[in-house]
């Protein structure tokens, strides 16, 4: 395992895009945003041949920089994305142990940054964080198309990611059907009773014993200090995201979908919540969910989270739909999964093409 860079075979391109739809968002999050572009070896050589594209969307937190952050003994994204599409130094073989037993076809790849300063947008349109979800589809996807050798039209257009990017990989084809032909999802967030209700109880708790069950007061505290310095931080923080995802008011209000003095679910906010489930969207978008080329999903067994029920579930409603999809669990955890980005991405490439 090499420690420092990697120098890629492909290249990777760092671009900025100026958002019309995110300016005046509720956060004053800024509306200049990072992006990168990686083309395989030989893209772009001939300037008469087109290939399909991906873009990779992150988990809750991530910016887009962080795709670059190395763990111990692993490959970074980038070098996982390079290996595949080149093979390790060019080999044009895979990397030895990878979920994936050939080079598939080139393809465009875009890590594309909807982060948020609540630390995530789940790629929707809300009055809460921002219109993300066109940023996302009108946007990255035109300027994508206009500057890179890509086949511009959904059939030979595909989206992946992990977690709160697997979420945002599964709903985005249903909501906009016209940008996506095909999803990889990375137990992404799904079967909302179990991913996010065991938060709420334990964020009802913090709040009383920590802040005499006031919002107000955590983010007074939160704000004058390291970010995550304290160990009820990331619920509190994921919670309130969440809501200001799934059932803000049309002037901003984030509205949250529990009591927070008692925990008890406000039951007509959390319907809101559970219609933004993937498990509950499908059967409502069964004609976009038929008419992609292919949907990847996987998560680990012991997925701290219960993604794995979340991934089982949407696997099932899709069975019963009539679906054709893949479905995967693998021995593993939430955390630490980056390895398997590579099994969506090859799988995509496959059938996306012409």
């Amino acid at each position: 395992m090499k420690p420092w860079r990697v120098e890629p075979r492909g290249r990777f391109e760092q671009q900025t895009i100026r958002s019309r739809v995110l300016e005046g968002n509720a956060l004053g999050d800024p509306v200049e945003r990072p992006l990168w572009v990686y083309l395989p070896p030989g893209v772009g050589d001939d300037p008469g041949r087109r290939h399909p594209s991906i873009y990779v969307i992150q988990g809750y937190t991530g910016q887009v920089d962080m795709w670059w952050n190395r763990t111990a003994l692993r490959p970074t994204v980038p070098e996982l994305i390079d290996e595949l599409f080149a093979g390790p130094e060019g080999s044009g073989e895979p990397r030895r142990g990878a979920p994936v037993d050939q080079v598939p076809p080139p393809a465009v790849v875009v890590l594309v940054d909807c982060w948020t300063s609540l630390g995530g947008s789940q790629f929707l349109n809300s009055p809460g964080t921002g219109r993300y979800l066109d940023y996302l589809c009108d946007e990255v996807v035109a300027f994508v198309d206009d500057r890179y050798p890509t086949l511009p039209a959904r059939e030979h257009r595909g989206i992946a990611g992990k977690s709160s990017g697997g979420y945002g990989a599964m709903v985005a084809p249903m909501l906009r059907p016209d940008t996506f032909g095909g999803l990889a999802s990375h137990a992404g967030d799904a079967l909302f009773e179990h991913c996010y209700l065991p938060d709420m109880a334990a964020a009802t708790r913090a709040l009383r014993d920590h802040y005499d069950g006031s919002y107000e007061r955590f983010f007074d505290d939160f704000t004058a200090r390291p970010a995550m310095s304290k160990e009820a931080d990331g619920i509190l923080l994921g919670i309130w995201a969440m809501a200001a995802c799934y059932s803000a008011e049309p002037d901003g209000t984030v509205t949250l979908p529990f009591d927070p003095a008692t925990g008890r679910l406000r039951d007509e906010v959390w319907a809101r919540w559970l219609a933004l489930d993937p498990v509950r969207m499908a059967a409502g978008h069964a004609d976009q969910l038929r008419s992609l080329r292919g949907i990847y999903l996987d998560a680990g067994r012991r997925d701290q989270y219960w993604l794995d029920l979340g991934a089982t579930a949407f696997s099932a409603e899709l069975g019963a739909l009539g679906i054709e999809h893949v479905f995967e669990l693998f021995d593993a955890t939430h955390s630490g999964i980056e390895y398997r980005y590579p099994a969506g991405l090859a799988f995509l490439a496959e059938r996306l093409g012409d």
